[in-house]
């Protein structure tokens, strides 16, 4: 993989072309990595004891071919 933890990088294809951010998490068996404030998406969260459910906003894995390091 061309790209590793706190690289930062510039998505270069798919719906978030353009955007750049600083890698949190790669996962290099899938050829993923977690890129902060890109590819957000909303999920909802079950409420445990004494906790009440909401919904979390999540950066989801974008891969590693659509990125490239930024200088």
């Amino acid at each position: 993989m061309h790209v590793k933890k706190g690289d930062k990088v510039k998505v270069i294809a798919g719906k978030d072309k353009g955007k750049t951010g600083t890698i949190v998490r790669a996962f290099p068996r899938e050829n993923r990595v977690v890129i902060e404030g890109v590819a957000v998406a909303k999920r909802h969260v079950k409420g445990r004891a004494g906790e009440v459910g909401r919904v979390v906003e999540r950066s989801m894995p974008v891969d590693a071919s659509n990125v490239a390091k930024v200088a």
